[in-house]
């Protein structure tokens, strides 16, 4: 049996965080022991449907779309997936996920066996693995995040990478070998087996505690999950710098079957050795990774990895020479993960709990939807001008990318307080019951002297941000030409419910300061609430 860990009671941990520290909290341990053996199945799968379609003698593009089936999902789910992975029990869901990979696991070995599997059909049920990773993804990094002392939140997202890359280390050699030997359905199989495993490690994980959040219906609740990511400037600045990197950087992932065939001559074998050597190189990225963020930043972080990525790609579309591949391969790994590792962990450390699997959500979907779509137009430039031109036309464009951010660059983070902030609802004398559902409209009346108004509006522009993201659907600032001097701030919030909310749960220690900041240049501050009453409309006289 694995007992939850609760992230209050493990030791306060220290100024440095070691790369390894999450690995101490048994709940993250466990968990993340199984994520790296369903990851392993799941690059094993990926290896052996993209070799069942080089045997095919399928097209170019047909074979990178075996990327974008997997990918394609996340776009399309990720923010209904966000969602359930906030309102519902986060364990139990990914027990039913994992229950559900098993089957259509199982499907894939029974049709591949009996001859019954083709290219589409295998593209199909790639698509619907792809479908329940969708739904698994934003859950499981919300869950890792939750239950280790936030200190440990960036480290456990550079973890969750590194699984992801020892898989990639680890999968495709396995899968290269055992397809020559034991054939593409073997590895289906083990695959399956991978999905048990970690649906056993859930069955017996006990005393799991979900954060407490109050009820949303389930289209507030992805408005809300919108509208933040929509009003936080940082957050699509990294979402942004993410895609701009994956759209081209995914070409290596989608070309490599084919560099590895027509250019160097490799079997299954061959290709699983050269993903072996990404796969390398990403381990020791992710383990030096904390190390360089703490030193350079993350700006620097990701503006050095994505270079080292673009290079590599260039090399490996240049090197005639599979050994030479495989080192170039690996310095590029370390790019690989520089990048995803640091953004990940960025995005998480950033995002408040109360929107955390909504946002998480977002960000797959911005990976892995890049992923989908770089995927399918390497594949598709591939089959115009070749394999190896078109990696090296991507690998120029990843560099190009990453030279882009020293005109763009990320914004520091460090000094932004990201714990819940207190902002108490005033005493209200409310007339009757009221409906949790009636639109809510809310008037903050400032009066403000002359000397201070300029400086009161400046503020008040941070202000309209931080009343967007936690609810507001629309937000003005009204100068009353009755009373000189008072400024009316009135926003419009969904229901009476999404309103509590936000002084209950959705403001950070940022939002409160900013407010605050606000509200100490006026001479007084007044509160109203207008609740909507749902009248119906006086009929037209005759």
């Amino acid at each position: 049996m694995i007992e939850a860990s609760d992230p209050a009671a493990v030791p306060a941990p220290p100024t440095r965080v070691g790369a390894l520290a999450p690995l101490t909290v048994p709940a993250f341990r466990a968990l993340w022991i199984a994520a790296l053996i369903s990851n392993i199945g799941s690059w094993m799968q990926t290896v052996g449907a993209q070799w069942f379609l080089v045997e095919q003698h399928s097209s170019p593009l047909l074979i990178a779309l075996v990327q974008t089936a997997s990918a394609a999902p996340v776009l399309l789910l990720g923010i209904p997936a966000g969602v359930i992975g906030e309102l519902l029990n986060r364990r139990t869901l990914l027990i039913w996920v994992q229950a559900t990979q098993v089957v259509i696991g199982g499907a894939l070995v029974v049709l591949t066996m009996s001859g019954e599997m083709s290219p589409y059909l295998l593209l199909a049920l790639t698509l619907v693995l792809g479908a329940a990773s969708a739904v698994e993804l934003p859950a499981y990094g919300a869950i890792s995040a939750e239950i280790v002392p936030t200190p440990f939140i960036p480290n456990a997202a550079s973890l969750s990478s590194i699984s992801v890359n020892v898989a990639r280390a680890i999968g495709p050699a396995i899968a290269g070998a055992l397809v020559s030997l034991l054939g593409v359905a073997f590895v289906f199989a083990l695959n399956a087996a991978s999905f048990a495993v970690f649906l056993v490690v859930l069955l017996a994980w006990r005393g799991y505690r979900p954060s407490p959040h109050g009820f949303e219906p389930f289209l507030d609740a992805t408005r809300a999950g919108v509208r933040y990511v929509r009003n936080a400037g940082i957050i699509r600045a990294l979402y942004l710098r993410l895609g701009l990197f994956i759209v081209p950087a995914s070409a290596l992932y989608a070309l490599l079957p084919l560099l590895a065939t027509q250019r160097l001559g490799l079997d299954a074998t061959g290709y699983g050795v050269l993903l072996a050597g990404i796969g390398a190189g990403s381990i020791v990225g992710a383990f030096t990774m904390p190390r360089l963020r703490d030193a350079i930043g993350v700006n620097r972080t990701v503006l050095l990895c994505a270079l080292v990525f673009g290079v590599s790609m260039v090399g490996t579309a240049l090197s005639p020479w599979p050994v030479l591949s495989v080192v170039v391969l690996a310095i590029g790994g370390a790019g690989w993960i520089g990048v995803i590792a640091t953004l990940n962990g960025a995005v998480q450390s950033f995002l408040p709990t109360w929107v955390r699997t909504r946002g998480l959500a977002i960000y797959q979907m911005v990976l892995f939807g890049s992923t989908a779509a770089g995927s399918a137009l390497a594949g598709a430039v591939a089959g115009w001008t070749g394999s190896v031109t078109a990696c090296l036309g991507a690998g120029v464009v990843v560099v190009l990318v990453g030279l882009s951010q020293l005109a763009l660059p990320l914004a520091a983070t460090a000094h932004i307080p990201r714990g819940r902030g207190e902002l108490p609802l005033p005493p209200l004398e409310m007339d009757g019951d009221i409906d949790e559902d009636a639109q809510t409209l809310v008037l903050v009346r400032y009066r403000v002297d002359d000397e201070h108004r300029a400086e009161f509006l400046t503020r008040m522009a941070l202000v309209e941000h931080s009343r967007r993201r936690t609810g507001a659907r629309s937000w003005t600032l009204y100068a009353d030409r009755e009373q000189p001097g008072v400024l009316v701030e009135a926003f419009d919030v969904g229901s009476w419910r999404e309103h509590l909310s936000q002084h209950a749960e959705r403001l950070t220690r940022y939002d409160e300061q900013v407010i605050h900041d606000a509200q100490i240049l006026a001479v007084s501050v007044d509160t109203e609430h207008l609740i909507a009453t749902g009248a119906a409309p006086l009929a037209p006289r005759a």
